[in-house]
């Protein structure tokens, strides 16, 4: 379990990684395509939560 959640957390922080690069290489999209917020800052920053979310997980199965 612990493997699964650190391979899925590495998974979703380079999914964020990615996504927050793009955001800021095609920031002047943000005022012409009112959809690039949910493609490219609301994917970066859900995966951002999920990689949290993973990282929590994780430390919760070590203490154990």
């Amino acid at each position: 379990m612990k493997s699964y959640l650190l391979v899925t957390g590495l998974l979703f922080a380079l999914l964020a990684l990615v996504h927050f690069v793009r955001t800021a290489v095609e920031w002047s999209r943000l005022t012409s395509d009112p959809w690039f917020v949910l493609e490219g800052p609301g994917i970066g920053v859900f995966a951002g939560c999920l990689c949290l979310w993973a990282g929590w997980l994780f430390r919760a199965t070590r203490s154990h």
